[in-house]
């Protein structure tokens, strides 16, 4: 082989090498949805609660629609190249989205995303989602694409994924991103845990979302040495406002730990 086709043949290998690596870390673009969540999502209790904005979101309704019917041209080997950070963030925005699009089926007619559909058929459980070649409910997207994959066993997505209601931790006023993903699910997670309506500690009692009751094996899974609620409340001491005692008296289990009680009314502005 010449010099010649010996450097085009390195070149070739070279740049094919190139775009796969740059098709693994590609970035599906959340900018539409990330738009609207900056127009229609308003903070509260310095960022540790949203309100929604749903008749701007019902105005917008076009919009949302496009961004969900971009997702759903995803194919599963397009997402399956992926790296784990961006398929979760992709998972996370399209759950969130789904909800916004769930509610404003109904809105303004609804006090409640339980108000939506019936004692046989809970909004959750509704296919009406295309995703991956299928069409899906939010329990299928969060029970069996995110927790159930086991691929990502992060239990900070329960402070992500967003249920429209007061007592589900804030929706992001950003959209999620693989580059951000870590930093954005530690915001979420810091800032509802410092909600002293949804968690709190009373003495030598703890009271904190029935989230932790809920998904409670989800933070016994060794999530970065965590291996049960009070392993995992104890990283973000600091963001429930304990002091070094308390946080101790915590990891001895000589704090008692109770449950909230959750508010299912509509996140409505």
């Amino acid at each position: 082989m010449s010099l010649f086709n010996n450097l085009v043949v390195k070149t070739t290998i070279a740049t094919a090498i190139l775009l796969s690596s740059a098709a693994a870390y590609a970035n599906f673009n959340h900018r539409s949805w990330d738009a609207l969540l900056d127009k229609h999502v308003i903070m509260t209790n310095a960022g540790k609660a949203s309100v929604v904005d749903y008749a701007g979101m019902q105005a917008d309704k076009s919009k949302l629609s496009s961004y969900l019917n971009a997702t759903s041209k995803v194919t599963q080997s397009e997402f399956n190249r992926w790296n784990k950070d961006e398929q979760l963030a992709f998972l996370i925005n399209v759950y969130n989205a789904g909800t916004v699009e769930l509610v404003l089926t109904k809105y303004p007619n609804i006090k409640s995303i339980k108000d939506i559909g019936s004692v046989l058929s809970s909004p959750w459980k509704q296919n009406f989602i295309p995703l991956l070649g299928k069409t899906r409910s939010l329990d299928d997207i969060e029970h069996n694409l995110i927790r159930g994959s086991k691929r990502y066993n992060d239990p900070r997505i329960h402070f992500a994924v967003n249920c429209a209601s007061i007592g589900c931790p804030a929706l992001l006023g950003d959209a999620f991103t693989g580059k951000h993903l870590d930093k954005q699910l530690e915001q979420v997670t810091s800032k509802f845990l410092a909600d002293s309506s949804r968690n709190r500690l009373k003495g030598n009692r703890l009271e904190i979302s029935p989230i932790f009751k809920w998904y409670k094996e989800d933070f016994a899974m060794g999530w970065r040495g965590t291996n049960d609620v009070e392993e995992f409340l104890g990283r973000y001491s600091q963001a429930l406002g304990m002091n070094s005692s308390q946080a101790k008296a915590l990891a001895q289990g000589k704090i008692k730990v109770s449950y909230t009680d959750y508010d299912w009314r509509l996140n409505k502005k």
